[in-house]
């Protein structure tokens, strides 16, 4: 029987978050230039990353839970409230967008050297104490507007869950190939620079 307060479950999470961190930093999603060149649409690097993320954690999450390693904590789905999650990723996106980072590749950054990150740690902090202090006032109000519950894409369509999962795994392949295509292209058709040699008469 698996436990996730144990001593060698809490190790194993210290490790798995250092591992994260590091391949956060060797990837380069812990910069400030990649995350606005997202934005830009001239680095996908985010994107890329993200993508294999969403898929290497459903991988994880849903084999876990059907070899019977989430007994005991269960799998904790969040109520799909529809205008909260549109407004909550527009106040996120925006954030991002000034800040050159997201939670997690924030604090990354602060391990890789950035010291520019530490108010945006500190603006994440104020904002969740903000949002706990507003909650009980929005609870049963906002949050409850366009709330469809505690539901996924499986319960809906009655479809296995591995099928999403390889839908997404397919198209994150194509979105790969396209935009690797794209860079080639893009390197191809630019201007080569000509070395100019010095010479005597």
């Amino acid at each position: 029987m698996w436990s996730f307060d144990s001593g060698s479950m809490l190790i194993a999470g210290l490790v798995t978050g250092l591992v994260f961190g590091l391949l956060l930093q060797l990837g380069g999603v812990t910069r400030y230039n990649v995350i606005i060149g997202q934005f830009l649409m001239k680095d996908f690097t985010v994107l890329k990353t993200m993508l294999t993320a969403i898929i290497v954690g459903a991988i994880g999450i849903w084999g876990m839970l059907q070899l019977g390693m989430l007994e005991q904590t269960g799998l904790h789905i969040k109520s799909a409230t529809l205008l909260a999650n549109i407004v909550g990723g527009l106040i996120f996106g925006v954030g991002m967008a000034i800040l050159g980072y997201c939670p997690g590749t924030g604090v990354a950054a602060l391990g890789d050297g950035s010291r520019h990150a530490w108010p945006g740690l500190f603006g994440m902090v104020v904002g969740a104490g903000i949002y706990a202090e507003v909650y009980p006032y929005i609870k049963d109000g906002f949050l409850k507007v366009a709330d469809e519950g505690k539901v996924t894409f499986a319960d809906v369509t009655g479809i296995s869950p591995w099928w999403f999962i390889l839908g997404l795994a397919i198209i994150a392949g194509v979105i790969f190939f396209l935009l690797e295509t794209g860079a080639k292209r893009t390197d191809s058709s630019a201007p080569k620079q000509t070395e100019l040699t010095g010479g005597t008469a």
